[in-house]
């Protein structure tokens, strides 16, 4: 019998495509129109105890924004605002209460900081053997500023809307306090808020022109992986501007020869990985402090793709 294991995540997943609708395939599901200029969008997410959180890491009220944030940055990168949020919660019996309160305090403190004015409007609470949280999240977006994966164009830059590798330092310092060593002086604070508060970058849409044509995804599976799957999308290839990629500062110092393994492939840093022709691009980079131009669409070569980047080696669960 084949187990989930023997297959990995990308392979269950093309396992169950054919049982899903053709619309299937962004951060976001596109539901239809709510009226004549907005579409309705429809994301989901699950944490797990022991994968996406753990007590060790993660404080209840971390949990709550982790959980909110990374809802709420599927939207984003759809381009669209959030509507309400549902949550589902399993517990063991002997969870203590103080936790699933913190849990939802940290989930509303994120709505309120960058919600967008969004509410939780429903969910569940039932037993599990294991502390489980499960998200959905509605939003809406006019439709001429819909983002989607498959929509990059040969000619596009390909903008980051921040730097990459962050949240995997806050994760390694999290985990081996005595890295921090390593930073000889260097405040570890952005690399623990990245991790634990990451943030939906909801500020960058209105600076993007009403009608510009824009393709994306959000980089919490990790910035290789969106451009990969960008790529794939759209049927097209990509050339990377190597020393155009941020170093966050102070990750060089606790990564080492790591480096680029954390930022490419690290994950769970939440920005923005966008494609826009190449002016729009640029006046999009000079109004947004810290985002990066960091390489350009290509005609598709499916025997190398975009160079340098393994598909293999992005995040996947059962492998």
């Amino acid at each position: 019998m084949i187990k989930t294991r023997d297959l990995g995540e990308k392979e269950l997943l093309a396992r169950i495509r054919p049982f899903c609708s053709d619309r299937l395939g962004d951060d976001c599901a596109v539901m239809g129109a709510t009226s004549l200029a907005q579409q309705m969008v429809i994301t989901t997410d699950m944490l797990i105890d022991g994968v996406h959180f753990s007590d060790r890491t993660t404080s209840p009220e971390d949990t709550g924004w982790r959980a909110a944030a990374a809802n709420l940055s599927d939207l984003a990168a759809m381009g669209a605002l959030p509507w309400g949020l549902v949550i589902a919660v399993g517990l063991p019996p002997d969870t203590p209460v103080s936790w699933l309160e913190g849990v939802y305090c940290g989930f509303k403190a994120c709505l309120d900081c960058y919600g967008q004015g969004a509410e939780i409007v429903g969910g569940d609470l039932v037993r599990s053997p294991v502390r489980t949280l499960a998200v959905t999240a509605f939003g809406q977006v006019e439709k001429s500023r819909l983002i989607q994966r498959d929509t990059a164009q040969v000619g596009d830059l390909i903008l980051i809307t921040g730097s990459h590798g962050r949240s995997k330092a806050g994760l390694e310092l999290l985990l081996n306090p005595e890295l921090i060593a390593k930073l000889n002086g260097f405040s570890p604070v952005s690399f623990y808020q990245a991790h634990q508060r990451p943030i939906p970058r909801f500020d960058v849409l209105p600076l993007i022109a009403q009608g510009q044509s824009v393709s994306g995804m959000d980089s919490s599976d990790g910035l290789a992986d969106a451009m990969l799957q960008i790529s794939k999308a759209s049927k097209v290839g990509a050339k990377i501007y190597w020393d155009a990629i941020p170093i966050p500062p102070g990750l060089e110092l606790l990564a080492g020869e790591h480096l680029w393994n954390w930022i490419l492939y690290g994950g769970e840093d939440f920005e923005l990985v966008l494609t826009l022709a190449a002016e729009s691009a640029q006046t999009l980079c000079q109004a947004l402090p810290g985002s990066a131009i960091i390489g350009e669409i290509i005609l598709d070569d499916s025997s190398d793709r975009i160079e340098g980047l393994a598909d293999h080696r992005t995040f996947q669960h059962f492998s």
